[in-house]
Order: C-alpha cells, then sequence, then structure tokens
C-alpha cells in the first residue's frame, strides 16, 4: 500500500443472526476494507490512465486479505464478494472505473478463484456519501439469494482530491432469502469446483 498516497484505511465487520425470522446457526459475516487516496489525477484530464490502473491490483489484494483475517473467513468459506470506488468532486466518473479491473482481480487472487465477475459499484461524490456496494455470489451470477448490497460511509472521505476505493465480501446470501434461485449456492461452488 505504500506506492499510493493513502491518507487512511477502514476496515468493517457485520455479523447477521436474523431478519426476523429464525436465528441463524451461525451468522452471516461481511464486511468492507477501503482506502483513501490522493486522486493523482483531481482537476486536470489525463488521457492515459491505464499505467495507475496497472499498480493497484496489489492494494485489492491486501485489502482483501486484511478483511479476510478480520472477518476471520477461510477464503474458502466466502460465497459472494463486490467492489467500488467514490472519487471526490475533482475527480471524474473515469477515475472511478479505474477500480474495476485490478479491484476485481485483487480480490479473486486473496480468494484463491471466484468464477464469475465481481459487482462493481461507482459515483462521484462529497466527503461522507454513501456508496452502495453490489454484492453478488463468486461462483455464478445468478444466485438470486446472493443479490445483496452492503453501505460504504466514511464521514470525511473523499476529499475533493481524493479517491476512495472499496472491496467487500461475505460468507453468506441474505438471511433467510426465499424467492427461489436460478441456482444453488452450493450448485455454483460445485460448477466452480469449490467445496
Amino acid at each position: 500500500m505504500a506506492s499510493h498516497d493513502i491518507r487512511r484505511s477502514v476496515v468493517t465487520l457485520e455479523r447477521t443472526w436474523h431478519e426476523r425470522g429464525p436465528k441463524l446457526d451461525k451468522p452471516v459475516r461481511r464486511g468492507w476494507a477501503a482506502v483513501v487516496m490522493a486522486n493523482p489525477f483531481a482537476g486536470r484530464f489525463v488521457a492515459d490512465l491505464v499505467p495507475f490502473m496497472d499498480s493497484l491490483e496489489p492494494l485489492a489484494h491486501d485489502m482483501t486479505r486484511e478483511l479476510l483475517e478480520l472477518m476471520k473467513a477461510e477464503a474458502g468459506k466466502v460465497e459472494s464478494y463486490g467492489k467500488g470506488a467514490i472519487v471526490g468532486v475533482d475527480g471524474e466518473m473515469e477515475h472511478a472505473a479505474i477500480w474495476h479491473a485490478p479491484g476485481g482481480a485483487g480480490i479473486r487472487r486473496a480468494l484463491g478463484g471466484g468464477a464469475a465477475g465481481v459487482p462493481g459499484s461507482m459515483k462521484l461524490g462529497p466527503a461522507g456519501c454513501t456508496l452502495d456496494l453490489s454484492l453478488g455470489n463468486m461462483d455464478a451470477g445468478n444466485v438470486r439469494s446472493h443479490y445483496d448490497a452492503i453501505a460504504v460511509t466514511i464521514g470525511d472521505a473523499p476529499r475533493p482530491s481524493e479517491i476512495v476505493f472499496a472491496v467487500a465480501i461475505a460468507t453468506g446470501g441474505r438471511p433467510h432469502a426465499r424467492l427461489g434461485s436460478l441456482i444453488s449456492a452450493a450448485e455454483a461452488r460445485s460448477r466452480a469446483g469449490r467445496s
């Protein structure tokens, strides 16, 4: 993380035992990790963003590993993932989009796989705004029980010339999901070769 001008990092964990239904034997653990860093392109147009984009994959990997550690979760127990970015108002949406490829690649490397695309959310906003970061099953995009979102908010970020990059993971889908599914999480894991 040292090669980027990072001001702060935040790692959060939540556990859900029920949502008005019966208490789960084990809670669904969900969390997100974010870094707040200087936007090297703030206030100006830069044509070639690819070198900066290419430098971000190790950051996403490290953030995901830190999140796994906080959650006390083995990579093989993760079922959902997502990524997102908030760019401060002196930036542009393309600066948030920089995170899509390296964010997903870093998450997958930290988890040792993931057959489905990593959902992504991005926005341009002021300090304290909330990003509703999409989550989806890591092995198949059509596991309805795992369509979800987690709110990412940092009170003083992003400042106008900053970017917030975030990753999120979960050990299960929505508690008490009961709307049917095209395939189950277990079938998705089996198709991806994970047990």
